[in-house]
Protein backbone atom coordinates (compact mmCIF):
# COMPACT_ATOMS: atom_id res chain seq x y z
CA UNK A 1 0.00 0.00 0.00
CA UNK A 2 1.54 3.40 -1.26
CA UNK A 3 2.21 5.71 2.31
CA UNK A 4 0.95 8.89 0.68
CA UNK A 5 -2.19 9.36 -0.87
CA UNK A 6 -1.98 12.00 -4.07
CA UNK A 7 -5.73 13.02 -3.76
CA UNK A 8 -7.80 13.23 -0.97
CA UNK A 9 -11.41 15.28 -0.26
CA UNK A 10 -13.66 14.29 2.37
CA UNK A 11 -16.02 17.17 1.62
CA UNK A 12 -16.40 15.92 -1.86
CA UNK A 13 -19.59 14.12 -1.68
CA UNK A 14 -18.79 12.19 -4.57
CA UNK A 15 -15.21 11.35 -3.45
CA UNK A 16 -16.73 10.55 0.03
CA UNK A 17 -18.91 8.07 -1.34
CA UNK A 18 -16.96 6.24 -3.68
CA UNK A 19 -13.19 6.43 -1.86
CA UNK A 20 -13.07 8.34 1.00
CA UNK A 21 -15.81 6.89 3.32
CA UNK A 22 -13.80 3.23 2.94
CA UNK A 23 -10.52 5.18 4.12
CA UNK A 24 -11.34 6.99 6.76
CA UNK A 25 -13.27 4.41 8.52
CA UNK A 26 -10.10 2.16 7.94
CA UNK A 27 -8.30 4.75 9.39
CA UNK A 28 -10.39 5.32 12.00
CA UNK A 29 -10.64 1.29 13.33
CA UNK A 30 -6.92 0.81 13.19
CA UNK A 31 -5.76 4.06 15.23
CA UNK A 32 -8.81 3.59 17.59
CA UNK A 33 -7.48 0.07 18.63
CA UNK A 34 -3.99 1.31 18.79
CA UNK A 35 -4.73 4.40 21.02
CA UNK A 36 -6.92 2.13 23.29
CA UNK A 37 -3.22 -0.29 23.29
CA UNK A 38 -1.46 3.38 23.77
CA UNK A 39 -3.79 4.44 27.32
CA UNK A 40 -3.22 1.09 28.42
CA UNK A 41 0.54 1.50 28.38
CA UNK A 42 0.53 4.90 29.65
CA UNK A 43 -1.49 3.85 32.70
CA UNK A 44 -0.09 0.63 33.55
CA UNK A 45 2.55 2.59 35.94
CA UNK A 46 -0.51 3.25 38.23
CA UNK A 47 -1.86 -0.02 38.33
CA UNK A 48 1.71 -1.61 39.00
CA UNK A 49 2.98 1.01 41.37
CA UNK A 50 -0.01 0.34 44.63
CA UNK A 51 1.41 -3.53 44.74
CA UNK A 52 5.37 -2.50 44.55
CA UNK A 53 5.41 -2.26 48.29
CA UNK A 54 3.06 -5.72 49.15
CA UNK A 55 6.14 -7.47 47.25
CA UNK A 56 9.10 -6.57 48.84
CA UNK A 57 9.72 -2.65 47.04
CA UNK A 58 10.55 -0.61 50.20
CA UNK A 59 9.50 2.75 48.27
CA UNK A 60 7.87 5.61 50.18
CA UNK A 61 4.19 7.01 49.82
CA UNK A 62 6.26 9.93 47.86
CA UNK A 63 8.03 8.20 45.40
CA UNK A 64 5.29 5.95 44.64
CA UNK A 65 3.19 8.95 43.51
CA UNK A 66 6.22 9.94 41.72
CA UNK A 67 6.33 6.87 39.94
CA UNK A 68 2.60 7.42 38.73
CA UNK A 69 3.36 10.70 37.78
CA UNK A 70 6.25 10.06 35.24
CA UNK A 71 4.52 8.66 32.39
CA UNK A 72 2.10 11.91 32.42
CA UNK A 73 4.72 14.31 32.48
CA UNK A 74 6.72 12.56 29.55
CA UNK A 75 3.15 12.37 28.15
CA UNK A 76 3.31 15.59 27.89
CA UNK A 77 6.66 16.55 26.29
CA UNK A 78 6.49 13.90 23.44
CA UNK A 79 2.70 14.98 22.89
CA UNK A 80 4.28 18.49 21.67
CA UNK A 81 6.74 16.05 19.73
CA UNK A 82 4.06 13.54 17.84
CA UNK A 83 1.71 17.24 16.99
CA UNK A 84 4.48 17.68 14.28
CA UNK A 85 5.58 14.37 13.23
CA UNK A 86 2.52 13.28 11.46
CA UNK A 87 3.78 16.58 8.82
CA UNK A 88 6.76 15.36 8.58
CA UNK A 89 6.57 11.41 8.25
CA UNK A 90 3.05 10.73 7.39
CA UNK A 91 0.43 8.59 9.05
CA UNK A 92 1.50 5.48 8.49
CA UNK A 93 5.25 5.86 9.64
CA UNK A 94 4.02 7.16 13.26
CA UNK A 95 1.20 4.70 13.67
CA UNK A 96 4.44 1.88 13.07
CA UNK A 97 6.62 3.31 15.21
CA UNK A 98 4.45 4.75 17.82
CA UNK A 99 2.77 1.10 18.35
CA UNK A 100 6.47 -1.12 18.29
CA UNK A 101 7.97 1.42 20.78
CA UNK A 102 5.40 0.98 23.60
CA UNK A 103 7.01 -2.44 23.58
CA UNK A 104 10.66 -0.95 25.09
CA UNK A 105 9.02 -0.02 28.45
CA UNK A 106 6.52 -2.99 28.91
CA UNK A 107 9.94 -5.22 28.62
CA UNK A 108 11.38 -2.92 31.35
CA UNK A 109 8.91 -2.49 33.78
CA UNK A 110 8.03 -6.31 33.67
CA UNK A 111 12.01 -7.08 34.07
CA UNK A 112 12.02 -4.76 36.85
CA UNK A 113 9.32 -5.67 38.77
CA UNK A 114 10.91 -9.75 39.37
CA UNK A 115 13.25 -8.03 40.97
CA UNK A 116 12.92 -6.11 44.72
CA UNK A 117 16.89 -4.70 44.29
CA UNK A 118 15.48 -3.01 40.80
CA UNK A 119 16.65 0.71 42.30
CA UNK A 120 14.06 3.29 42.23
CA UNK A 121 16.05 5.14 39.24
CA UNK A 122 15.44 2.37 36.99
CA UNK A 123 11.67 2.70 37.34
CA UNK A 124 11.91 6.24 36.70
CA UNK A 125 13.36 5.83 33.80
CA UNK A 126 10.51 2.88 32.68
CA UNK A 127 8.03 5.06 33.88
CA UNK A 128 9.30 8.14 31.94
CA UNK A 129 8.84 5.70 28.64
CA UNK A 130 5.58 4.29 29.52
CA UNK A 131 4.78 8.19 28.43
CA UNK A 132 5.19 6.65 24.72
CA UNK A 133 1.67 5.61 25.03
CA UNK A 134 0.34 9.40 26.08
CA UNK A 135 2.05 10.82 23.20
CA UNK A 136 0.67 9.15 20.26
CA UNK A 137 -2.91 10.90 20.60
CA UNK A 138 -1.44 14.07 19.18
CA UNK A 139 -0.64 12.09 16.50
CA UNK A 140 -3.74 9.94 15.81
CA UNK A 141 -6.16 12.22 16.85
CA UNK A 142 -5.36 15.15 14.09
CA UNK A 143 -4.77 12.20 11.66
CA UNK A 144 -7.88 11.10 12.11
CA UNK A 145 -9.66 14.49 11.90
CA UNK A 146 -8.00 14.75 8.41
CA UNK A 147 -9.36 11.84 6.80
CA UNK A 148 -13.23 12.76 7.89
CA UNK A 149 -15.48 15.61 6.75
CA UNK A 150 -16.63 18.42 9.03
CA UNK A 151 -19.90 16.91 9.39
CA UNK A 152 -18.67 13.85 10.99
CA UNK A 153 -15.20 14.82 13.14
CA UNK A 154 -16.93 15.13 16.30
CA UNK A 155 -18.36 11.86 15.68
CA UNK A 156 -15.14 9.82 14.65
CA UNK A 157 -12.97 11.94 17.15
CA UNK A 158 -15.65 11.05 20.03
CA UNK A 159 -15.70 6.91 19.07
CA UNK A 160 -11.67 7.09 18.81
CA UNK A 161 -10.81 9.37 21.97
CA UNK A 162 -13.99 7.34 24.03
CA UNK A 163 -12.86 4.22 22.96
CA UNK A 164 -8.68 4.73 23.17
CA UNK A 165 -9.65 5.94 26.96
CA UNK A 166 -10.91 2.29 27.65
CA UNK A 167 -7.46 1.37 27.65
CA UNK A 168 -7.05 3.39 30.97
CA UNK A 169 -9.84 0.61 32.56
CA UNK A 170 -8.43 -2.18 30.44
CA UNK A 171 -4.90 -1.97 32.26
CA UNK A 172 -6.84 -1.44 35.47
CA UNK A 173 -9.55 -4.12 35.09
CA UNK A 174 -7.17 -6.90 33.65
CA UNK A 175 -3.87 -6.06 35.66
CA UNK A 176 -5.70 -8.00 39.20
CA UNK A 177 -6.91 -11.03 37.09
CA UNK A 178 -3.76 -11.55 34.73
CA UNK A 179 -1.02 -11.14 37.51
CA UNK A 180 -2.89 -13.72 39.49
CA UNK A 181 -1.44 -16.77 37.18
CA UNK A 182 1.56 -17.68 35.30
CA UNK A 183 0.00 -16.65 32.24
CA UNK A 184 3.05 -17.06 30.27
CA UNK A 185 4.54 -20.60 32.04
CA UNK A 186 8.13 -20.32 33.36
CA UNK A 187 9.10 -18.21 30.18
CA UNK A 188 8.36 -14.93 31.77
CA UNK A 189 10.12 -15.46 35.02
CA UNK A 190 8.39 -16.89 38.50
CA UNK A 191 6.20 -15.45 40.81
CA UNK A 192 6.22 -13.23 43.78
CA UNK A 193 4.65 -13.22 47.20
CA UNK A 194 1.73 -10.44 47.72
CA UNK A 195 2.62 -9.90 51.58
CA UNK A 196 -1.22 -8.51 52.33
CA UNK A 197 -2.67 -12.28 50.95
CA UNK A 198 0.79 -14.19 51.02
CA UNK A 199 -0.28 -15.39 47.63
CA UNK A 200 1.81 -15.61 44.72
CA UNK A 201 1.14 -13.02 41.77
CA UNK A 202 3.02 -12.51 38.84
CA UNK A 203 3.37 -8.50 38.44
CA UNK A 204 5.11 -8.78 35.12
CA UNK A 205 2.13 -10.15 33.67
CA UNK A 206 0.80 -6.51 33.62
CA UNK A 207 3.33 -5.24 31.01
CA UNK A 208 4.38 -8.69 29.23
CA UNK A 209 0.82 -9.26 28.24
CA UNK A 210 0.62 -6.44 25.69
CA UNK A 211 3.51 -7.04 23.59
CA UNK A 212 1.99 -9.50 21.21
CA UNK A 213 -0.46 -7.14 21.03
CA UNK A 214 1.80 -4.33 19.85
CA UNK A 215 4.40 -5.88 17.53
CA UNK A 216 1.08 -7.17 15.75
CA UNK A 217 -0.60 -3.64 15.61
CA UNK A 218 2.77 -2.54 14.30
CA UNK A 219 2.33 -5.03 11.45
CA UNK A 220 -1.49 -3.77 10.64
CA UNK A 221 -0.35 -0.03 10.35
CA UNK A 222 2.44 -0.32 7.81
CA UNK A 223 0.06 -2.43 5.29
CA UNK A 224 -3.14 -0.81 6.24
CA UNK A 225 -2.63 2.50 6.81
CA UNK A 226 -1.97 5.80 4.25
CA UNK A 227 -0.98 8.99 5.03
CA UNK A 228 -2.54 12.57 3.66
CA UNK A 229 -0.17 14.80 3.01
CA UNK A 230 0.10 17.93 5.44
CA UNK A 231 1.57 21.41 5.24
CA UNK A 232 3.32 23.16 8.47
CA UNK A 233 1.64 23.78 11.62
CA UNK A 234 3.43 26.26 13.40
CA UNK A 235 1.12 28.91 12.18
CA UNK A 236 -1.49 27.82 15.12
CA UNK A 237 0.47 29.90 17.22
CA UNK A 238 -0.61 33.18 16.19
CA UNK A 239 -4.03 32.11 16.25
CA UNK A 240 -5.79 33.39 19.75
CA UNK A 241 -8.42 30.51 19.82
CA UNK A 242 -5.09 28.02 19.76
CA UNK A 243 -4.94 28.85 23.89
CA UNK A 244 -8.78 29.02 24.53
CA UNK A 245 -9.34 25.93 23.52
CA UNK A 246 -6.12 24.57 25.43
CA UNK A 247 -7.57 26.03 28.58
CA UNK A 248 -10.69 23.90 27.87
CA UNK A 249 -9.05 21.15 27.23
CA UNK A 250 -6.65 21.08 29.88
CA UNK A 251 -9.47 21.35 32.33
CA UNK A 252 -11.73 18.40 30.43
CA UNK A 253 -8.54 15.60 29.67
CA UNK A 254 -6.37 17.11 32.03
CA UNK A 255 -9.29 16.24 34.66
CA UNK A 256 -9.45 12.91 33.33
CA UNK A 257 -5.77 11.71 32.93
CA UNK A 258 -4.83 13.13 36.53
CA UNK A 259 -8.14 11.33 38.40
CA UNK A 260 -7.36 8.14 35.96
CA UNK A 261 -3.63 8.05 37.66
CA UNK A 262 -4.61 9.21 41.68
CA UNK A 263 -7.54 7.21 41.73
CA UNK A 264 -6.10 3.85 42.91
CA UNK A 265 -3.49 5.90 44.83
CA UNK A 266 -6.53 7.88 46.55
CA UNK A 267 -8.49 4.42 47.76
CA UNK A 268 -5.19 2.84 49.15
CA UNK A 269 -3.87 6.62 50.42
CA UNK A 270 -6.96 7.81 52.52
CA UNK A 271 -8.81 4.80 53.03
CA UNK A 272 -6.03 1.92 52.92
CA UNK A 273 -5.14 1.68 56.38
CA UNK A 274 -9.27 1.40 58.32
CA UNK A 275 -9.81 -2.70 58.94
CA UNK A 276 -10.98 -4.50 55.96
CA UNK A 277 -9.77 -1.74 53.65
CA UNK A 278 -10.92 -1.80 49.50
CA UNK A 279 -8.67 -3.14 47.31
CA UNK A 280 -8.17 -0.38 44.59
CA UNK A 281 -7.88 -2.38 41.61
CA UNK A 282 -11.04 -3.25 41.60
CA UNK A 283 -12.70 -0.07 41.76
CA UNK A 284 -10.23 1.88 39.98
CA UNK A 285 -10.80 0.87 36.42
CA UNK A 286 -14.49 1.83 36.81
CA UNK A 287 -13.53 5.64 36.54
CA UNK A 288 -12.17 5.56 33.20
CA UNK A 289 -14.38 3.19 32.08
CA UNK A 290 -17.64 6.00 32.96
CA UNK A 291 -15.39 9.18 31.13
CA UNK A 292 -14.80 7.30 28.35
CA UNK A 293 -18.29 5.63 27.64
CA UNK A 294 -19.68 9.33 28.17
CA UNK A 295 -16.89 10.59 25.41
CA UNK A 296 -17.41 7.87 23.00
CA UNK A 297 -21.76 8.68 23.66
CA UNK A 298 -21.19 12.53 24.13
CA UNK A 299 -19.32 12.83 20.39
CA UNK A 300 -22.56 12.41 18.28
CA UNK A 301 -24.71 14.67 20.65
CA UNK A 302 -22.07 17.35 20.34
CA UNK A 303 -22.41 17.28 16.31
CA UNK A 304 -26.13 17.67 17.47
CA UNK A 305 -26.80 20.54 19.76
CA UNK A 306 -23.09 21.83 19.53
CA UNK A 307 -19.84 21.46 22.08
CA UNK A 308 -19.96 24.65 23.79
CA UNK A 309 -22.88 24.29 25.96
CA UNK A 310 -21.64 21.14 26.89
CA UNK A 311 -18.58 22.24 27.80
CA UNK A 312 -19.76 24.42 29.66
CA UNK A 313 -21.78 22.57 31.62
CA UNK A 314 -19.28 19.84 32.38
CA UNK A 315 -16.91 22.92 33.64
CA UNK A 316 -18.91 24.04 36.04
CA UNK A 317 -19.97 20.29 37.29
CA UNK A 318 -16.33 19.74 37.39
CA UNK A 319 -15.70 22.61 39.94
CA UNK A 320 -18.81 21.82 42.00
CA UNK A 321 -17.38 18.10 42.54
CA UNK A 322 -13.79 19.38 43.22
CA UNK A 323 -15.12 21.74 45.42
CA UNK A 324 -17.67 19.24 47.42
CA UNK A 325 -14.23 16.49 47.18
CA UNK A 326 -11.95 18.80 48.98
CA UNK A 327 -14.37 20.30 51.90
CA UNK A 328 -16.88 17.82 51.89
CA UNK A 329 -14.22 15.21 54.25
CA UNK A 330 -14.00 12.70 51.78
CA UNK A 331 -10.57 12.95 51.89
CA UNK A 332 -10.26 12.78 55.73
CA UNK A 333 -12.75 9.88 56.50
CA UNK A 334 -13.12 8.42 60.16
CA UNK A 335 -14.13 4.94 59.06
CA UNK A 336 -15.62 3.44 55.64
CA UNK A 337 -18.58 5.03 56.12
CA UNK A 338 -17.98 7.59 52.97
CA UNK A 339 -16.32 5.50 51.19
CA UNK A 340 -19.19 4.72 48.82
CA UNK A 341 -19.73 8.41 48.34
CA UNK A 342 -16.40 9.22 47.84
CA UNK A 343 -16.08 6.23 45.10
CA UNK A 344 -19.58 8.14 43.68
CA UNK A 345 -18.21 11.52 43.59
CA UNK A 346 -14.97 10.35 41.68
CA UNK A 347 -16.92 8.51 38.85
CA UNK A 348 -19.53 12.07 38.91
CA UNK A 349 -16.03 13.43 38.08
CA UNK A 350 -14.85 11.01 35.28
CA UNK A 351 -18.39 11.53 34.12
CA UNK A 352 -18.21 15.41 33.39
CA UNK A 353 -14.73 15.07 32.26
CA UNK A 354 -16.08 12.22 29.78
CA UNK A 355 -18.49 15.15 28.33
CA UNK A 356 -16.34 17.52 28.21
CA UNK A 357 -13.97 15.37 26.22
CA UNK A 358 -16.14 15.18 23.58
CA UNK A 359 -17.55 18.48 23.54
CA UNK A 360 -14.36 20.32 23.25
CA UNK A 361 -13.01 18.34 20.13
CA UNK A 362 -16.31 18.94 18.53
CA UNK A 363 -15.80 22.84 18.83
CA UNK A 364 -12.37 22.90 17.41
CA UNK A 365 -13.46 21.63 13.71
CA UNK A 366 -15.97 24.53 13.96
CA UNK A 367 -13.83 27.17 15.37
CA UNK A 368 -10.83 26.25 12.75
CA UNK A 369 -13.25 25.60 9.80
CA UNK A 370 -11.73 27.79 7.56
CA UNK A 371 -8.94 25.49 8.03
CA UNK A 372 -8.67 21.78 8.71
CA UNK A 373 -5.10 21.50 8.81
CA UNK A 374 -5.35 23.98 11.17
CA UNK A 375 -7.63 21.95 12.99
CA UNK A 376 -5.76 19.16 13.33
CA UNK A 377 -2.80 21.14 14.61
CA UNK A 378 -5.12 22.32 17.23
CA UNK A 379 -6.00 18.89 18.27
CA UNK A 380 -2.56 17.32 18.93
CA UNK A 381 -1.02 20.85 20.61
CA UNK A 382 -3.79 20.97 23.33
CA UNK A 383 -3.34 17.55 23.86
CA UNK A 384 0.28 17.60 24.52
CA UNK A 385 -0.43 20.63 26.92
CA UNK A 386 -3.30 18.96 28.98
CA UNK A 387 -0.81 15.74 29.44
CA UNK A 388 1.20 17.93 31.71
CA UNK A 389 -1.95 18.51 33.94
CA UNK A 390 -1.97 15.31 36.12
CA UNK A 391 -2.92 15.72 39.72
CA UNK A 392 -0.41 13.06 40.84
CA UNK A 393 2.40 15.80 40.22
CA UNK A 394 0.88 18.81 40.48
CA UNK A 395 -1.67 18.55 43.19
CA UNK A 396 -1.09 15.62 45.34
CA UNK A 397 2.35 17.10 47.08
CA UNK A 398 1.72 18.67 50.31
CA UNK A 399 2.06 23.04 50.33
CA UNK A 400 3.90 23.88 53.38
CA UNK A 401 2.31 27.05 54.88
CA UNK A 402 5.65 28.71 54.65
CA UNK A 403 5.69 28.98 51.09
CA UNK A 404 3.42 32.03 51.28
CA UNK A 405 5.93 33.06 53.96
CA UNK A 406 8.56 32.65 51.47
CA UNK A 407 6.81 34.77 48.52
CA UNK A 408 6.11 37.24 50.93
CA UNK A 409 10.09 37.68 51.63
CA UNK A 410 10.68 37.99 47.93
CA UNK A 411 8.49 40.93 47.83
CA UNK A 412 9.94 42.62 50.58
CA UNK A 413 12.55 43.06 48.24
CA UNK A 414 10.65 45.12 46.32
CA UNK A 415 9.16 47.48 48.70
CA UNK A 416 10.66 50.50 48.01
CA UNK A 417 8.53 50.74 44.63
CA UNK A 418 5.63 49.12 45.29
CA UNK A 419 3.03 49.70 48.61
CA UNK A 420 3.37 46.79 50.99
CA UNK A 421 0.11 44.33 51.35
CA UNK A 422 -2.97 46.64 52.81
CA UNK A 423 -5.70 44.33 52.99
CA UNK A 424 -7.40 42.82 55.90
CA UNK A 425 -6.45 39.30 56.15
CA UNK A 426 -7.40 36.41 58.86
CA UNK A 427 -4.82 33.88 58.68
CA UNK A 428 -5.80 30.37 60.86
CA UNK A 429 -3.83 27.10 61.28
CA UNK A 430 -4.29 24.16 63.31
CA UNK A 431 -1.67 24.02 66.13
CA UNK A 432 -1.17 20.14 65.95
CA UNK A 433 -0.77 20.04 62.56
CA UNK A 434 2.04 17.72 61.57
CA UNK A 435 1.86 18.38 57.43
CA UNK A 436 2.81 21.83 57.39
CA UNK A 437 3.95 23.70 60.38
CA UNK A 438 2.14 26.37 62.39
CA UNK A 439 5.36 28.73 62.49
CA UNK A 440 4.85 28.93 58.78
CA UNK A 441 1.72 31.00 59.36
CA UNK A 442 3.25 32.48 61.83
CA UNK A 443 5.98 34.19 59.42
CA UNK A 444 3.06 35.21 57.10
CA UNK A 445 1.34 37.25 59.86
CA UNK A 446 4.42 38.60 60.91
CA UNK A 447 5.67 39.84 57.35
CA UNK A 448 1.98 41.27 56.49
CA UNK A 449 2.25 45.11 55.87
CA UNK A 450 -1.86 46.06 56.51
CA UNK A 451 -2.76 46.99 59.98
CA UNK A 452 -6.06 44.30 59.93
CA UNK A 453 -4.46 41.63 60.53
CA UNK A 454 -5.42 38.22 62.61
CA UNK A 455 -3.83 35.09 63.19
CA UNK A 456 -5.88 32.18 65.02
CA UNK A 457 -3.87 29.46 66.06
CA UNK A 458 -6.49 26.41 67.04
CA UNK A 459 -5.37 24.41 69.94
CA UNK A 460 -5.84 20.12 69.20
CA UNK A 461 -6.37 20.62 65.45
CA UNK A 462 -4.61 19.19 62.89
CA UNK A 463 -4.20 19.90 59.38
CA UNK A 464 -7.57 20.45 57.78
CA UNK A 465 -9.58 22.66 60.24
CA UNK A 466 -12.52 22.55 58.28
CA UNK A 467 -12.65 18.86 58.54
CA UNK A 468 -11.01 18.81 62.25
CA UNK A 469 -13.14 18.54 65.64
CA UNK A 470 -13.69 21.84 65.81
CA UNK A 471 -14.99 22.87 62.14
CA UNK A 472 -18.26 24.31 63.50
CA UNK A 473 -16.44 27.04 65.91
CA UNK A 474 -13.72 27.30 63.11
CA UNK A 475 -16.65 28.29 60.70
CA UNK A 476 -18.59 30.47 62.39
CA UNK A 477 -15.40 32.62 64.10
CA UNK A 478 -14.34 33.36 60.44
CA UNK A 479 -17.45 34.13 58.70
CA UNK A 480 -18.15 36.50 61.81
CA UNK A 481 -14.73 38.34 60.51
CA UNK A 482 -15.73 38.72 57.55
CA UNK A 483 -19.27 39.72 58.19
CA UNK A 484 -17.48 42.53 60.82
CA UNK A 485 -15.69 43.43 57.74
CA UNK A 486 -18.67 43.27 55.25
CA UNK A 487 -20.60 45.46 57.60
CA UNK A 488 -17.90 48.07 57.76
CA UNK A 489 -17.98 48.05 53.94
CA UNK A 490 -21.86 48.98 53.71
Amino acid sequence: MPTWLKVWEPENAEFWKKTGSKIAWRTLFITTVGLTFSFATWFVVSALVVRLPGIGFPFTTSQLFWLAAMPGLAGGTLRILHTFLVPLYGTRHVLTFSALAKIIPCVGLGLAVMNPQTPFWVFVVFALLAGFGAGDFSSHMPSTSMFFPKRLQGTALGIQAGIGNFGVSLTQFITPWIIGFAVFGTLAGGSQIFAKTNAPIWLQNATFWYIPFLIAGGFICWNFSSSIPIKEQLDIFSNKHTWFCTMTYVMTFGSFAGLSAVFPLLIKGVYGNFPNAPDPLRYAFLGPLVGSFMRVIFGPISDKVGGGILTQIAGLGLIAGCLILAFGGLLTPTSLDTFPYFVALMLGLFFLSGIGNASTFRQYPIIFGHSPRQAAGVLGWTAAVAAYVNDPLVSLQALPARTGAELLQAMAANRAAAPGLKWPVYLFHGEADRLTDPAGSREIFDLWGGPDRTLRLWPGSRHETFNDLDREAVVAELLDWVLARARRLA
